[in-house]
């Protein structure tokens, strides 16, 4: 692997050591929820890095693999993710969870960053405990983290499925997309301008829905608390960045540019949980590589934006690669 032009993962997951009767039974819940892999899920540090090398990936943030759980859970899970970036500098970095449905937990959550976890952003599942980001009391934490100029990186939570079919394919793409739009027409982006708001898998169907947003969306029968014009709900829109994570083919990525400026977009693989494999992954990069909408070297580019995003993992990346064998 080119240590030097590897690319940046910006969705990669983590679970801490576990036993096997628990990976026994979270392969069950999953396949009782049509996600149908054939054996249990077992993460470990040496095969992630082992994957990235087989990828081309030099470093990767990862996050929490981690939906609704206790407050000393989610510390624990922030703490083994924390110990990850510890042990391998140069390889990962962090967006730890919070705990969105409790402003003063997220608040402590992040004041404990500084001096114990030291995360280079934060992951925000669309729902936490039921809460969605949209919820005016979640206003403590955007201030906060708007005085950080914090980078979030916004992942579905687990939905139902739809007709017997695993959410992965369709529910988690509109799910996110549904969020989106709740937090843009609360004035989320005008209000919290420093946050930088990166969408998972390319951000759902909310490319595909941007134009039909602009169009209909200051329509006087939508409901529009403040009033965006056609104008804002574009301009909005174009201030996220989306990763690439089972997104990276032509038709996802025709989508995005009529959204978001070229440079916004990252590369992610979403590794590291059940629905993602070498295969799959590999066949992602395959197809951001043979790409008929971006050039050679916007793809290039894109594999290695993140760094720009996450200057304190940067440095690690470079300080590792600087090190002595």
């Amino acid at each position: 692997m080119d240590k030097i032009n590897g690319w940046v993962d910006i969705h990669a997951h983590f679970t801490p050591p576990t036993t096997a009767e628990a990976r026994e039974t979270q392969w069950r819940q999953l396949r009782d929820a049509h996600l149908l892999t054939p054996e249990p899920h077992h993460w470990r540090p040496e095969m992630m890095l082992a994957a990235m090398d087989g990828l081309g990936i030099a470093t990767q943030m990862l996050s929490p693999a981690l939906l609704d759980a206790p407050l000393p859970q989610l510390r624990a899970w922030n703490d083994y993710g924390a110990q990850l970036v510890a042990d391998h500098p140069g390889r990962f970095g962090l967006l730890a969870g919070l705990p969105t449905d409790d402003p003063d937990a997220a608040l402590a959550e992040i004041a404990r960053g500084d001096t114990e976890t030291h995360p280079d952003g934060y992951i925000l599942f669309t729902r936490w405990a039921g809460v969605a980001l949209g919820d005016p009391r979640l206003a403590p934490i955007w201030e906060e983290l708007d005085r950080r100029s914090a980078v979030l990186f916004v992942h579905p939570s687990a939905v139902a499925p739809v007709f017997r079919q695993t959410a992965v394919l369709v529910e988690f793409p509109f799910e996110t997309t549904r969020t989106v739009v709740d937090l843009l027409y609360a004035g989320f982006f005008r209000r919290y301008p420093r946050l930088t708001v990166v969408l998972a898998h390319c951000g759902g169907a909310l490319p595909a829905l941007s134009g039909r947003l602009g169009l209909l969306g200051a329509e006087e029968y939508v409901f529009n608390p403040l009033g965006l014009t056609a104008e804002d709900i574009r301009t909005d829109l174009a201030k996220l960045y989306l990763d690439t994570a089972a997104s990276g083919t032509d038709a996802n990525l025709a989508a995005a540019v009529t959204m978001v400026p070229r440079d916004h977009i990252v590369y992610g693989a979403d590794a590291g949980v059940p629905c993602s494999n070498e295969n799959n992954m590999k066949r992602n990069i395959d197809a951001l590589r043979n790409s008929h909408v971006l050039a050679p070297q916007e793809v290039e580019e894109l594999g290695r934006r993140a760094f720009d995003l996450f200057p304190a993992a940067a440095q690690r990346h470079r300080d590792a690669i600087a090190a002595p064998a």
